[in-house]
């Protein structure tokens, strides 16, 4: 179990670019990107033809043009969203604050479970248009085969994200559970008690004596005598 709440390392390590990439979390998220790249850049290349004796282009996907444009929608935004949560695992080992690091992880674990479900949704679409697909003349039966192939793996990348992200998540909550301190919200101070310091002595420094000058007895002073002319 990594030190630190939500999964955090120390802060202010310096970054392991290898043992980054060698990292699970990254090596699923980097599949997920590259599935969405495959996913929406086939769409947008070959996923529009022109039918026979129609001039205007149509989806592959037994003409269905929501179809396509649900695929595009749902990988573009899937290529985004792998862009910003690597850069944010790269840069979650700095972060000291268990706020941000809770924000960051909740984030990623409700992303990750919606874009899963929204995969799956994009699966089911467009395999289903595609086994009602009838007329196969100038189709590319292998691109409209590939995005539906790639949008199953992206089903199962975007679950292991979400595993991962849940895994974060309670390792977390069991962090604080277990007293765990935030060092940006210790506000204990840090200076020592007073009894680390010795006694203040009232009493004047080591061998001090009274002055010459001081009455010897202040509360019976002699009487006043009058001088004599």
């Amino acid at each position: 179990m990594e030190s630190g709440a939500y999964g955090a390392s120390l802060a202010g390590g310096a970054f392991d670019f290898m043992n980054f990439i060698k990292q699970p979390q990254t090596i699923v998220r980097i599949l997920s990107w590259l599935f969405s790249i495959v996913v929406f850049a086939t769409i947008t290349g070959e996923g529009y033809v022109n039918p026979q004796h129609q001039a205007e282009t149509k989806c592959m996907f037994n003409g269905n043009d929501r179809a396509c444009g649900f695929g595009v929608g749902i990988g573009i935004l899937g290529f985004l969203a792998c862009v910003i949560f690597i850069i944010l695992d790269a840069y979650f080992p700095q972060i000291s604050n268990a706020k941000e690091r809770k924000n960051i992880v909740t984030g990623d674990l409700v992303f990750s479970g919606v874009w899963t479900l929204f995969w799956f949704i994009c699966f089911c679409v467009l395999a289903n248009q595609w086994s009602h697909t009838t007329e196969a003349a100038g189709i590319p039966a292998d691109a409209a085969r590939a995005v539906v192939a790639f949008s199953f793996f992206s089903i199962v990348t975007w679950a292991l994200l979400t595993t991962f992200a849940y895994t974060r998540y309670r390792q977390g909550v069991s962090d604080i559970d277990q007293g765990y301190t935030d060092p940006a919200n210790d506000y204990s101070t840090p200076y020592p008690s007073t009894s680390a310091y010795p006694p203040y002595s009232t009493s004047g420094p080591e061998g001090y004596q009274q002055s010459p000058f001081t009455p010897q007895n202040k509360e019976h002073p002699a009487p006043y005598q009058p001088p004599s002319y």
